[in-house]
């Protein structure tokens, strides 16, 4: 696993111990950054079920000016940390170890708002939704913000989460990609 593109091309990066985290393949997040990016001139990520922190820190490497990785586990935490110092990122990025849900409420009352929010959690632990409707419903989004989710293919996902709207769906063998946008009643 490397970070593909930007200023830490290359980067080989630390994976977790363990088997708990299950990380993006180098192909399907190559692929992604192309559709959403492939760089970007600032902004704010959110790398919630952050394990590695690969997604988090490929957009930091591709421009973005700030990353907030979050992950419940403390050895994923670790892991993001190391990747964070080998990428040479560590004033660009802030690390939590938490609930996705209780992170999200944090930084609304922050008033940060994010250009892409990446949601990757395991796929069959019924995180997917909540998490959604929490963002949908918490002022956390910029106006033109994306959420990028990330399941097995096979999972059923809703097109819409309250005002949350898949605009489009990736597949690629068993990971499947979703990108929500808000879509309000105006």
């Amino acid at each position: 696993m490397r970070i593909i593109a930007g200023a830490a091309r290359g980067l080989r990066l630390k994976m977790v111990p363990g088997k708990h985290v299950r990380p993006t393949a180098d192909r399907v997040k190559e692929s992604l950054f192309h559709i959403i990016g492939p760089f970007f001139e600032g902004g704010w990520v959110l790398d919630l079920f952050a394990g590695t922190g690969a997604l988090g820190l490929e957009a930091l490497s591709r421009g973005v000016d700030r990353a907030v990785f979050v992950d419940r586990h403390r050895l994923s935490v670790e892991t993001i940390r190391a990747n964070v110092q080998l990428a040479g990122f560590e004033e660009q990025a802030e690390i939590y170890q938490r609930d996705a849900r209780a992170a999200i409420r944090v930084l609304a009352r922050r008033g940060i708002r994010f250009q892409f929010v990446f949601i990757d959690p395991p796929y069959r632990e019924g995180w997917h939704v909540p998490v959604l409707k929490q963002l949908a419903a918490t002022p956390i989004l910029e106006k033109n913000g994306v959420v990028v989710v990330e399941s097995a293919s096979d999972q059923e996902l809703p097109k819409a989460v309250e005002a949350l709207h898949v605009t489009r769906e990736l597949v690629y063998g068993d990971t499947a990609i979703r990108l929500y946008q808000l879509q309000r009643n105006v």
